[in-house]
This record gives C-alpha cells, structure tokens and sequence, in this order.
C-alpha cells in the first residue's frame, strides 16, 4: 500500500526530532523541539514540496521527504521566533501557548536557531545516496531563509519605514512556497524552473488569505491573536486593497498558479490540491461565494 503523503511528512519529522534529541540533548530543549513541531498545523508546504516532486518522477523519495522535512523545519522556527516578544509577542499559536510562553523566551530562541540547523542536517542526511543534488537543494532552500529575499529579510521588512507590500509578501511567505516546488523538483531529479512560478504565485496568494484571516477570523478560527497586523502597523493586503479586492487577489493569484503547473503526470492532481487549498485557507465567512470565485467557478 502506498503510504500517504501526511504519514511521509509525519515520519520524517519524527526521524528528524530523535536524531536532534538523542542522549546528551537537554530534556527541556527536546520538549520544546517536539512542542513546537507537534500537532502540525497543514503542513501545506511539505505537502506540495512531495506533490512537486510526485508530479516529477518521485525517483528518490528519501531525498524528497528529507527536503519535505526540512522545509517544515524552517517555517517552525520562523514561527517560534515570530511570535517572541520582540516581533509579534503572541501568546497562542496554533491554538496552544506559544513556545516561548511555555519554555520561555531563551529556550524559544534556542529551539528556534536550533530547528534552522535540523532542516540542513536532515537535508544533508536524506541527500547521502543522491550526493550531487544536495548542493542544488541547499541553495535552494538557504536562499528561501536568509537574505537578501528570504524568511529573514521578509521579517525584516517590518522594520523598515517603507515597504513595498509585494517585495514583503514574496520575501516573508513566498520564498519558502518557491523553495517547496523548486526543491521537490530537484529532490526528484527534475528541472526545477517551470516550478518556480507556481510557488512565487502560490506564495503570494498564501500571504493575501492570511491578511484576510488576520482580519476578518476570531481567535478560536485562527488559533492565535487576530488583527495583529493593524495593531503593529505591518504591510496587509486587506489594509492596501480593502478585503473585496484582497479577495480578487487571492482569486487571480490562485488561477495563475495553476496556469504554470507545466504538463506532467502528476498536473492534475496538482491543480485540484492548489484549488483545494485556496478554499481551505479563506476566513470561515468568506467560504461561501468567495471560495467559489477563489476557484474560479
């Protein structure tokens, strides 16, 4: 039986989390790594760096569950440090206490710059049978973290006095949506360019739903504080277009992605996952007409 995509996810993680907490890692430390990853939330980019690699041939699924892994990885630590005091100062994530709340703010620091090393040693373990795609899929998926448009300058964009909305979007959420298509590709050996688009659209439309959740969900939908961005004075596309045109955007941004899903085996699947997924992201109020239009019905 062909195990399910979720359980590909789950299982890398678990391999990734006892590697990192075997004998001589400080229990508290360990707690937190496993708090923080555990329930998941959608784990929508694994999910589409495997559906990526699917549509490509799959010919190496270690490398692509590692690459999988690693991805999540990432977004965890962007999380656990995104709602530390000095950013966001979120009490809840994924309707639980934020880590920092539950193990304080040194452990979520430290768990946070520790899951950003798990990703690439977990990467570099899954890569050992397929040594020379690991170069590509290290570039790949530091360049979706660190600067000049990764995770870290799109958090960094926060405290500039100016920001374009799209360069903070792309940076802050897009990079690691282009990092999941373009790695899921080269996991499997694949030319990794057709992908790119997917993921910079798919990122962007990611970012537009969460500043529609952010403002429009309450918190027992959203799982953590709502109308932050308006209370920190942060870049939102429902502040820049109001929430009838962030709708739109959404909308447009979801109907290009699926046109760049270039010709595979895999592409259907692809498109209903893609189409899916931008229902499921809508604000509970917004999942009636809106979610029809978002999937251009």
């Amino acid at each position: 039986m062909t195990m399910s995509v979720t359980t590909r996810i789950d299982q890398a993680l678990r391999a990734a989390v006892a590697q990192a907490t075997q004998r001589g890692c400080p229990p508290r430390l360990a707690e937190a790594l496993d708090y923080s990853l555990f329930p998941g939330g959608a784990r929508v980019r694994p999910r589409l760096c495997l559906a990526v690699a699917g549509a490509s041939g799959d010919d190496a699924p270690e490398l692509a569950d590692a690459a999988a892994a690693a991805i999540e990885l990432l977004h965890c630590a962007s999380l656990v440090h995104d709602d530390l005091p000095c950013f966001d100062d979120s009490p809840l994530r994924r309707g639980k206490p934020s880590v920092h709340h539950a193990f304080g703010e040194r452990l979520a620091v430290l768990v946070g710059d520790a899951m950003i090393v798990l990703a690439f040693q977990t990467l570099a373990r899954g890569a050992v049978a397929r040594p020379q795609r690991l170069a590509p899929l290290l570039l790949t998926i530091g360049d979706a973290v660190g600067m000049p448009c990764g995770i870290a300058a799109g958090q960094a964009w926060e405290s500039e006095p100016r920001v374009v909305l799209s360069d903070y979007h792309n940076a802050k959420t897009g990079s690691l949506f282009v990092a999941a298509c373009v790695a899921g590709a080269q996991a499997a050996g694949a030319d990794p360019a057709p992908w790119r688009g997917v993921g910079e659209r798919l990122g962007e439309a990611y970012q537009v739903a969460d500043d529609l959740r952010d403002a429009l969900c309450d918190v027992d939908e959203l799982g953590k504080p709502v109308q932050r961005d308006a209370l920190l004075g942060r870049p939102s596309a429902v502040e820049e277009l109001g929430v009838a045109g962030a709708v739109q955007r959404l909308r447009d941004l979801v109907a290009a992605a699926v046109v760049c899903v270039p010709q595979c085996p895999g592409g259907g699947a692809l498109k209903d996952l893609i189409a899916g997924e931008a229902t499921r992201i809508l604000p509970k109020e917004l999942a009636g007409s809106a979610a029809r239009d978002v999937q251009g019905s």
